[in-house]
């Protein structure tokens, strides 16, 4: 392992003095989105365009009875109010499902609920208008009857014989159910010297993006064609997707993805209102444009992490841990999400739990239910907090029966870092890990011992402090083993495409996509590197279908690790094009020659021959001058996807050093630390942006965040007001380290890095939380860790 290393030491093609792989370069699209010249979806303007509103239901359960429009038609500036029995004529509705997570099942939703509302937000009806104002007026005036249902709002409860069925056609309310039983479970937990056990309890939250969601499309009749400008991670699936439901090619649907203000996985969807609203610009011919006011955010991005987990634990005395065993039931709203699914997140918690220790015997359940909530779905680290967080918190427990160091127990458990590859209980294939180098390092970094005296030293001052650690790995590169099998067309694989320009520049298209982890950058970056050209000369164009070639897109934490190998392998061979004509024009040979600093040059004294300017001047405008047989070619296009491994695990540790208020049940975060190997970094300064980031969102998660229903299914905090998220003051300094171990599968050994932060805060902070009130004799294992649920373990209200 290669501790804080950031330029890879294998690359022969990329570790050139001018590399600039390993390196904090600023973002090439700084200066234009600092200077307010960003283009968001809320700022698009198109000619005849109209504004769509939706009406949504105040029920969380309700038969529509009737819809009465006409008083709302009639209102000024109205262009149509729509119901969805006549947007069903124009788009096709669909089933969340996918076909290798065996059993799962979901009714088909629709663009507009027709007979039923089965959430709080569900939208019954569309106003359209010429301004936003006037389709919010008109929609006052849309007069509904409703049939109120009995809501099911308790996942403990969904299964029971006496609670209402949501969808009758499906049976039962049950969506999805997975086991597992690996090894002698029964045995090891009998035989081992303690066993903890007890039940996780995790609050549903959401993502807060700084800008909501928002699309415009328009139809033009005369191309027959559908234009969708959209905030989305995935520009490819939603042109797939729209294409499908509105009986159009693919070719007849273009997908534009321009500057994004955050999204962490809420934006890589199909949201029935964004469809209603591609339906809407076919079925009115113009341009639609729908943007989600906060509300409707808070009623309808796809919320996560609602999670009841039983958990249990074997240990011996010598440390050494037997057995896992977890029961998870979560619910999941009234559909699964369409195309990935809601049954993703407990299968990444069945898969996880355990991940980073030797322990061969796991047992797991997850039972999956509807309910008449908003939807769940995929949220930045899908199912990673609930795993870390069982599996952590279960570790520290089985330390404290033993009265064993919580660092010491884990030094004792974690995979060795010599032992890969090898393969989880669960089944997940690990390349090469570096747990117990980055826990040393995570110790050096934090002052452990140092932290450990004076906690003990402040409790004497009833003053109580706590250190929570909590080892990680996390999901990254994943292939086709994660949608594609099951059916769904989200491609796993990215494309670049490389051109010299006639001044010698680089432009570079890629299917990866830009919401602000940097991807023009770490694109700029690699195709400088190889090709050998400075990035201010190097365009990337992303966030087009039109322009761009097929792939997946950004989320899984895999721009770097995919759509970076395919820009890599098309600037090789771009760069390799370039020396051939330059070879050519000088009298010389390939291997005599390199590029850099944006001119070819001698390979050995590194000489300048010719800039490549002058000869993209020959190449494009004079070769009548090359010799006979040369025939240039500077453009080169490369696919990339992973092949020998289903994903590329990274791993970390994280620990926590906070202070608990024992009168008022208020925490204080003082110091957090991470520890994180994502292989080869490509810009250091954006990955740790990235982690902390992600550590900030699992905060939240940890202290603040959490959407409260009540027992009618009504969402009673939709406002910043009462929905906490962290703010700068209640954040600490969080401090990171890196340790590298790169994947040979491909060359440029990248793995993923955006969820990291967010796959290991919330358990070392709940751990950190359990070691201060250890005097107490207090155990919390529900997160968010209020001051009510703190007080309440003190017995103190």
């Amino acid at each position: 392992m290669n501790e804080q290393a950031a330029t890879p030491q294998t690359l022969s093609e990329l570790d050139r003095p001018n590399s600039y792989i390993g390196k904090s370069v600023p973002r090439p699209n700084l200066d234009r989105l600092l200077q307010g010249r960003g283009l968001y979806v809320s700022d698009m303007e198109l000619p005849r365009m109209a504004h769509v509103v939706f009406v949504r239901s105040p029920h969380a359960h309700a038969r529509i009875v009737s819809i009465d429009t006409s008083v709302a038609k009639k209102n000024p500036g109205v262009v149509a109010v729509v119901t969805g029995e006549e947007l069903a004529a124009v788009i096709t509705p669909w089933v969340g499902v996918l076909t290798h997570m065996k059993g799962l099942k979901s009714a088909p939703q629709r663009a507009i609920a027709i007979e039923k509302a089965c959430w709080q937000g569900e939208a019954v009806a569309a106003v359209v208008a010429t301004s936003r104002a006037a389709a919010e007026d008109a929609a006052e005036l849309v007069v509904i009857e409703y049939e109120e249902l009995e809501a099911v709002t308790d996942m403990r409860t969904a299964l029971n014989s006496a609670t209402p069925v949501i969808h009758a056609s499906l049976g039962d309310n049950l969506a999805f159910e997975r086991t597992l039983d690996v090894g002698a479970v029964d045995d090891a937990f009998a035989n081992s010297d303690e066993v903890a056990e007890v039940e996780f309890v995790f609050g549903r939250h959401t993502g807060v993006t700084l800008e909501p969601r928002a699309v415009v499309a328009d139809w033009n009749a005369a191309e027959a064609r559908l234009t969708i400008y959209q905030g989305t991670q995935a520009p490819h699936m939603v042109q797939n997707i729209a294409a499908l439901h509105l009986g159009l090619e693919e070719a007849q649907v273009r997908v534009v993805c321009k500057d994004v203000g955050g999204s962490f996985g809420i934006k890589v969807h199909i949201y029935a209102d964004e469809m209603a609203t591609y339906a809407l610009s076919k079925l009115l011919r113009r341009p639609i444009k729908f943007v989600a006011d906060r509300i409707e955010s808070f009623n309808t991005d796809i919320h996560a992490r609602d999670h009841r987990c039983k958990g249990r634990i074997g240990v011996m005395r010598d440390g050494a841990i037997t057995a896992f065993e977890i029961d998870d039931l979560t619910g999941i709203g009234p559909y699964s999400m369409y195309p990935r699914t809601s049954a993703i997140e407990a299968n990444q918690v069945v898969n996880l739990i355990g991940g980073p220790y030797t322990t061969k015997n796991y047992r797991a359940r997850a039972r999956v239910v509807f309910q008449n909530k908003n939807v769940m779905c995929q949220y930045r680290a899908v199912g990673h907090p609930i795993a870390c967080s069982v599996t952590e918190e279960l570790v520290d427990l089985a330390a404290a029966k033993i009265g064993m160091d919580p660092v010491e127990i884990r030094r004792r458990n974690l995979i060795a870092d010599d032992a890969y590859p090898c393969t989880s209980p669960a089944g997940l294939r690990f390349e090469l890990l570096s747990h117990h180098t980055s826990l040393n390092k995570l110790i050096a970094m934090m002052n452990y011992d140092e932290l450990r005296a004076e906690q003990a030293s402040l409790r004497r001052k009833n003053i109580h402090r706590g250190i929570g650690i909590a080892s990680f790995i996390e999901v990254t590169n994943p292939s086709a083993a994660f949608y594609g099998v099951g059916g769904a067309k989200i491609s796993s694989q990215d494309g670049v495409a490389v051109r010299l320009d006639a001044q010698g520049a680089v432009i570079c298209q890629t299917s990866i996509t830009e919401q602000g982890q940097g991807s023009e950058s770490l694109t700029a970056q690699i195709v400088g590197s190889v090709v050998g050209v400075s990035m201010e000369r190097v365009r990337v164009i992303l966030g087009d279908t039109d322009q761009t070639p097929y792939g997946g897109g950004t989320w899984a934490s895999r721009g770097a690790g995919i759509g970076g190998e395919a820009a890599l392998q098309a600037a090789k061979i771009l760069r390799r094009n370039i020396l051939d004509v330059a070879a050519a024009i000088l009298q010389s040979t390939p291997a005599e020659l390199d590029i850099a600093n944006d001119a070819v040059v001698n390979a050995t004294d590194r000489a300048p021959r010719i800039e490549l300017r002058e000869l993209a001047r020959i190449v494009y405008f004079r070769p009548d001058t090359l010799p006979p047989g040369i025939q240039p070619e500077l453009m080169a296009t490369r696919h990339y996807v992973p092949r020998q491994y289903p994903f590329a695990f990274t791993n970390g540790v994280q620990a926590s050093w906070l202070e608990v208020d024992t009168d008022t049940g208020f925490v204080k975060l003082l110091g957090h630390w991470v520890v994180e190997d994502c292989g080869t970094i490509i810009n250091p300064q954006l990955v740790d942006e990235q982690i902390r980031g992600g550590v900030v969102q699992g905060l939240g998660a940890a202290l603040f965040e959490k959407c409260i229903y009540d027992e009618r299914g009504q969402l009673t905090n939709a406002n910043m007001a009462d929905y906490l998220v962290p703010m700068p003051g209640e954040m600490p300094d969080i401090d990171i380290g890196h340790v590298v171990s790169p994947t040979a599968e491909s060359e440029l050994g990248a793995k993923g890095a955006g969820e990291a932060g967010t796959a290991g805060a919330a358990a070392c902070v709940a751990n950190a939380v359990n070691d201060a009130l250890r005097p107490f004799g207090a155990v919390i294992t529900e997160i968010p860790l209020t001051p009510q649920i703190i007080l309440t373990a003190l017995k103190r209200i």
